[in-house]
């Protein structure tokens, strides 16, 4: 394996999965500001949140299908074919006639999205060394710090100047740089024989089981009428059905291991994204701040939670489950800060000191995370553990933002005011993360002496570790 991120054997695949994420990142951060202008000359409007929801939707199936795929041949194909759809895909929404067309542009943009992230993860657990591996998830952080910073700005300036076509097309010659500059190392890569007992469609169709119900949730938080209350909560349930049955055994309960990678991965997400996404609304209806003004936080943010990330790459496995504790903590603080200004005990700009506290939390806490996965998890099981990883994150994302969105909802009904709305989704999403602050112990670095071929604690170790093949109810391993 690579002793550095930029040794000769690893320098093209840094530099090709580097641009890649710093593609995902720009095009997460410009769809946004290109979309409104972009669902108006179509004459979609009405399904202008069917770009977000499709693209999730298939997000999901992409993860779990890269995932497989990864085990079984290894992450060449998923990332083959995943940079071809991304191109496809972004290619489709320039030249889009109607809004159906860009709708379904966005799903296959998704459902790359899936099976690029998964397979760069497995990408990583099998070039990078285990010392390596934090500075190359910090370098990762760094990739969304441009993006965030001018994403916004760049797109608004195209959209207005040129067209909102170009916000799409235009990205793709650099996947395609991307792509070219990561072959020789796929090149390399091996195959490993998939240990799994769950048949490839059964998995495949919970994750659409799962994707669903995501959507459902996702769905409560931009409307509460009955109808999308019911299909909240029967969302709720397909959510947890699927989830169940992709998710390793022990996830809920953070037990030692992967699974517990995957937990707090979740509620670390959970907590971030819940808060983060009322954030400006937070600066707008409480302290009339402009759209600029009420969105510079969120820019400040990227870059807090970079220098998080590389703090974190600069310290040894032992430091994880510090680090862990002082995420959570830190999304405490960000949330009581938010808390005071959403109530207007603290005046606004108390949100530019707040939250990007926020975004060092997630710097030292979601970084670790998912380094401690590739620690933790077998070549065997490294693709479906990175798409577990992918789906705790989205599941718990959408759960939390669902449980703002319907508070927020409340608060435009007059139900309740704005300050108190706001107020408790901050302070509940601060109480859920400080919930699982006992349980970070369980990211403890494995006992890699335990596991060394031929030991006689082989067994012992993967039980302590969580590295087991069980994965999921008893009957079933994905």
């Amino acid at each position: 394996m690579a002793p550095s991120i930029l040794s000769p054997e690893a320098r093209l695949t840094t530099l090709g999965i580097i641009i890649l994420m710093t593609i995902i990142a720009f095009e997460a951060m410009a769809v946004a500001t290109a979309l409104p202008t972009a669902a108006r000359s179509l004459h979609g409007l009405a399904a202008y949140g069917w770009s977000f929801t499709g693209f999730l939707v298939a997000s999901v199936v992409g993860m779990v299908a890269s995932g497989m795929r990864s085990d079984r041949n290894g992450p060449r194909s998923p990332l083959l074919v995943g940079l071809g759809l991304f191109v496809v895909g972004l290619l489709v929404a320039s030249a889009a006639g109607a809004m159906w067309v860009l709708v379904a542009a966005r799903v296959v943009q998704g459902l790359s999205t899936g099976l690029l992230i998964t397979a760069m993860y497995v990408v990583i657990g099998e070039v990078y060394d285990d010392l390596v591996r934090p500075r190359m998830f910090a370098a990762l952080a760094s990739a969304w710090v441009v993006p965030g910073l001018v994403g916004p700005i760049v797109a608004g300036w195209v959209t207005q100047h040129l067209s909102w076509r170009w916000v799409f097309g235009g990205l793709a010659p650099f996947v395609v740089l991307g792509g070219l500059m990561m072959v020789p190392s796929l090149r390399q890569l091996r195959a490993h024989p998939a240990r799994t007992q769950v048949a490839d469609s059964a998995r495949l169709g919970y994750a659409v089981l799962a994707a669903a119900g995501i959507a459902g949730v996702a769905n409560l938080g931009q409307s509460q009428t009955p109808l999308s209350w019911a299909l909240g909560v029967a969302g709720a349930v397909a959510m947890v059905l699927g989830l169940r049955r992709l998710l390793p055994r022990g996830t809920f309960t953070l037990s030692r291991g992967v699974p517990a990678a995957v937990g707090y991965r979740g509620v670390l997400a959970g907590t971030f994204f819940g808060m983060e996404a009322v954030v400006p609304l937070t600066l707008t209806v409480q302290h009339h701040y402009s759209a600029t003004m009420s969105g510079l936080p969120l820019m400040f943010t990227a870059v807090t939670w970079a220098v998080g990330s590389q703090i974190q790459g600069r310290l040894d496995s032992r430091w994880r489950p510090a680090l862990l504790r002082a995420g959570l903590l830190l999304f405490a603080v960000a949330g009581a800060g938010m808390t005071l200004v959403a109530l207007r005990i603290a005046p606004g700009w108390g949100a530019f000191l707040a939250w990007p506290t926020a975004g060092l939390g997630a710097g030292f806490g979601l970084t670790s995370a998912s380094v401690a996965l590739l620690d933790f998890t077998t070549d065997a099981q490294r693709g479906s553990d990175s798409s577990s990883l992918q789906l705790a994150d989205s599941s718990a994302s959408a759960l939390c933002t669902a449980f703002g969105g319907a508070l927020v909802a409340a608060a435009a009904h007059g139900r309740i005011s704005y300050g108190h709305g706001l107020g408790a989704i901050f302070v509940v999403m601060s109480v859920l993360g400080l919930s699982a602050i006992g349980r970070t112990t369980a990211l403890r670095p494995p006992n890699r002496t335990a596991m060394l071929p031929g030991s006689s604690d082989d067994r012992r170790d993967a039980a302590v570790t969580g590295i087991a093949v069980e994965v999921g109810p008893p009957v079933s391993a994905p």
